[in-house]
């Protein structure tokens, strides 16, 4: 697996998270494993993973706000 794309996936991890965060955080974890591993090695990839952690950090933030 592409370096980029390493980088990217460290960013998912979610065991040190709160059970409630951990609980949205894991969704786009699962989802981000599958991307990386069923598409090719790409600059594209890479911007997906990074957009899918966009999306994963303001479900987080969201999930914040609603405490």
């Amino acid at each position: 697996m592409h370096p980029s794309i390493l980088h990217v996936l460290q960013f998912f991890e979610y065991a040190h998270l709160p059970p409630h965060l951990r609980a949205v955080s894991v969704q786009f974890s699962i989802l981000a494993d599958v991307v990386a591993e069923k598409y090719p090695d790409s600059p594209e990839t890479t911007v997906a993973l990074r957009k899918l952690l966009e999306a994963k950090d303001a479900a987080v933030r969201a999930a914040l706000d609603k405490e």
